[in-house]
């Protein structure tokens, strides 16, 4: 009688896809199935951080990365070919996880992290993993998901040694924890003072390998497949690879008790309808509603560039981008080739000018989160009806914070 090639039942086992991970007797592959992961980079480590979860079975994957293809990625990154240069990073990883593992659901966003993702998208993951080579980066996914009440995992890699280490919401000492003088200084140098991005200070290139990236990808994928396992992870630590000497340890991080990331919301609301539709007035009016106050304030997940100013000949142009995305070719006045001075806000009052504007129209990324105060008392408004616009089919899975 010819077997199943798929699954062959034994005495006490029936072989499949994931049999084997099964013979650990921790092992849920369910859990893991449902799991919903946050991608973020789909670089040297990012490749192998998601085909690690593909052989895995994660099945709910979003891939965010804003780059494409060069030739140079080809020599380290096991889902690209040759035929894919030019094309986006996101998409093309995307594409690729789903013939590793034809069951998964994955969205690419090609989106920079900075000032194209809502906080909506990690309050939907169960864990963010990130393979990044930039502190700005990664000093943003600290603090959106500390608010959302989300793990994340970090990895970096530079020549044969890396680092890989988990961060845990609630649990301090944080990746801001870990930064000290030197790494400030370099994130002031990310942007003039007048809020305007300095085109030559783009990331650099990191000297990187894929054998340095597998290890360090392997440990990020296995701490996460710990973490909703229930078992012990590498909380507020690194494990340090040294590939030169073939040596590791485990560092262990201390808590700065001035650190501004340690702030988690306690009470989200959903808001269904969608940025398109809901205007700052109409979040004012659900601040007054939810906090029993007059005189609420509803702060904004970044800043906003709202205008620019020309201190030559006094003419305005209207804005609403974040900071950091207007280059200085574009601050400078057409008539008097002068850098126009940037007028930046970051919330609404109820008596502003733009209470009108759309949310769509505010210059943040659709499924943010609003913040709105009244003394003491907080309350999250995470726009709910951007989620499908997003994620699609994956915004409406069960459990899901949308």
């Amino acid at each position: 009688m010819k077997q199943d090639p798929v699954r062959i039942a034994t005495a006490d086992v029936v072989e499949d896809r994931f049999s084997r991970f099964r013979l650990l007797q921790w092992w849920d592959q369910e859990r893991i199935r449902a799991t919903r992961v946050l991608v973020i980079g789909a670089g040297a480590l990012g490749n192998e951080i998601l085909k690690n979860l593909a052989l895995l079975g994660f099945e709910r994957v979003v891939v965010v990365d804003s780059d494409r293809i060069e030739l140079s990625n080809l020599s380290r990154s096991v889902l690209y070919r040759e035929g894919d240069i030019g094309r986006t990073k996101a998409e093309t990883a995307a594409a690729a996880y789903h013939r590793l593992y034809d069951q998964a659901s994955v969205v690419a966003l090609p989106l920079n992290v900075l000032f194209d993702v809502g906080l909506g998208l990690f309050g939907w993951a169960d864990v963010v993993i990130a393979g990044l080579d930039n502190r700005e980066a990664r000093l943003w996914i600290n603090r959106c998901a500390w608010l959302m009440g989300r793990p994340w995992i970090d990895g970096a890699i530079e020549g044969l040694s890396g680092l890989a280490r988990v961060f845990l919401p609630g649990q301090p000492p944080c990746y801001e924890c870990t930064l000290g003088e030197a790494d400030w200084r370099l994130l002031d140098r990310r942007m003039s003072c007048n809020l305007l991005t300095r085109e030559d200070m783009e990331a650099g290139k990191v000297p990187t390998t894929p054998t340095t990236a597998a290890v360090i990808a392997g440990i990020e994928v296995q701490e996460a497949l710990k973490h909703i396992h229930g078992l012990p992870v590498l909380a507020s630590k690194a494990y340090v690879f040294d590939g030169v000497r073939h040596t590791s340890y485990v560092v262990e991080y201390t808590e700065n008790p001035d650190c501004c990331g340690h702030h988690v919301y306690e009470r989200v609301v959903r808001l269904p309808g969608s940025s398109p539709d809901l205007s700052l007035k109409d979040l004012y009016t659900a601040a007054q509603v939810e906090l029993g106050s007059d005189h609420p304030v509803v702060e904004f997940s970044r800043e906003i560039i709202q205008k620019l100013m020309c201190p030559a000949c006094g003419q305005e142009e209207e804005v609403f981008a974040p900071v950091g995305t207007v280059d200085l070719e574009r601050a400078r006045c057409a008539k008097d080739g002068v850098t126009r001075a940037v007028v930046a806000i970051h919330s609404y009052s109820g008596t502003e000018s733009y209470g009108e504007r759309k949310l769509s129209e505010v210059g943040l990324p659709p499924w943010d989160v609003y913040t709105a105060r009244a003394g003491e008392s907080e309350v999250a408004f995470v726009i709910a009806g951007d989620a499908a616009f997003v994620v699609g089919s994956l915004a409406v899975q069960e459990g899901a914070l949308l």
